[in-house]
Order: C-alpha cells, then structure tokens, then sequence
C-alpha cells in the first residue's frame, strides 16, 4: 500500500504541472492487482477532488486526468441535452459524475455525465463517455456488470451508442430513451465552435420548431 501511494503523489504531482494542464489528451494512470478495498480507500481520499476520474474492472485500477478539451465537450453535451429535456418536458435527474460501484462484480466508474428519467436510480439510464485519449478500461465492461440501459460515447467528433439487452449491449443508431433526439444536429452544434450560450439559443430554436 506504501508503495501504491508513493505512485499516486507522483502522478498527483506529474498531472498538476502547468505544461500537462494545456495538453490536449487525457492523462491516464492503469495499475493492475488492485484489491476492492484498496479501490475503495482511494476513492475516499480523493473523495474531495474533482479533478480525477476513476474506473475499476476485476482488479485493474485506472485513474484519468481530464484534458481542458475533455471538459469542454462533456460540459458543451450536458448543456444541450438538458436544454433538450427541457423543451420536450422529459422528467430527468442528472447524476453528473457520481460514482458508481458494485463490489459483487467487482466494478466501478464516474460517468462524464449520466441521466436517469422519470425517477431517480440507483443505476443511471443513460451513462455518456467523452473519448479523447484512447485507451484503458473498457467502459462498457464495467456499465454491463452495473447494469446501465444505454451508454453514448463521443469519439471522433461523432456519437456512438449501445443499448443493454439481456446482459450484452447492442449499438444502436438512435436512442431507446430519446428516440426523437437528432445526433447529427447535436453533434454538429458541438463541432460549430460557436459560444456555448448561442448553440443553446440555437438548439432551443431547432426544437421549437420541429427539427430536433
């Protein structure tokens, strides 16, 4: 545990170096052999910091340092998706980055941002994945063992989708929850450029009008 600890201040120290703040990928951390309460004890100590994600598969650990980029985009889709909830009156909870864990099969994660509709679960409906540095724990490994319905990733500058059925997932073209959701349109109010307050100005416009 000594010895894990000393690994976590340098990677601490590594990823708070100004020069690492402005690249643009992530920064990512995997240790293997890991043990649940070990997993556990971590999360505690970082309970307070914002600035790691953490995920965990049968014994691999790994910890990410989000770009400035990273940030952005996941920021940029939570705010034009709760617009669109918004519009279309869907009953949403947002979750943000909660961390999710199930020691029974042994895994764990903190989503980009995840939903659940009409109630609140103890599993999101929606998780969505922001990918800018490939790599790592398979994400959807981890959401299958929890049981997450549908998990978006969004890699190279376009949405990928997957949908739970039975215990294996299924990429889907649309979403099961929002099946009227144009991802071309959001994708492409993402990739514009445009300042925040102006694509939801333009999102909202696009579905009052019907072309959402």
């Amino acid at each position: 545990m000594l010895g894990l600890l000393e690994k976590l201040n340098q990677w601490e120290e590594l990823t708070s170096q100004s020069i690492l703040q402005n690249v643009d990928s992530d920064q990512i951390l995997l240790m293997n052999g890991i043990g649940w309460n070990i997993y556990e004890t971590i999360l505690k100590r970082f309970e307070n910091t914002s600035h790691y994600r953490f995920k965990y598969l049968e014994g691999t650990l790994e910890i990410m340092s989000p770009s400035r980029r990273h940030e952005f985009e996941k920021k940029i889709i939570a705010l034009l998706l709760e617009t669109y909830f918004i519009e279309t009156d869907i009953d949403f909870y947002p979750l943000g980055s909660t961390t999710f864990r199930k020691e029974a099969s042994a895994r764990g994660i903190e989503p980009d941002e995840c939903y659940c509709f009409n109630s609140e679960k103890s599993v999101p409906d929606l998780a969505i994945e922001v990918v800018v540095t490939s790599g790592g724990i398979n994400d959807l490994l981890i959401y299958q063992g929890l049981g997450v319905p549908e998990v978006w990733f969004w890699q190279n500058y376009q949405f990928s989708l997957y949908h739970l059925r039975g215990d294996q997932y299924e990429k889907i073209s649309k979403s099961v929850f929002l099946p009227d959701l144009d991802l071309d349109l959001l994708a492409s109010l993402i990739l514009s450029g445009e300042k925040p307050k102006d694509l939801i100005s333009k999102f909202r416009e696009s579905i009052r009008s019907g072309n959402s």
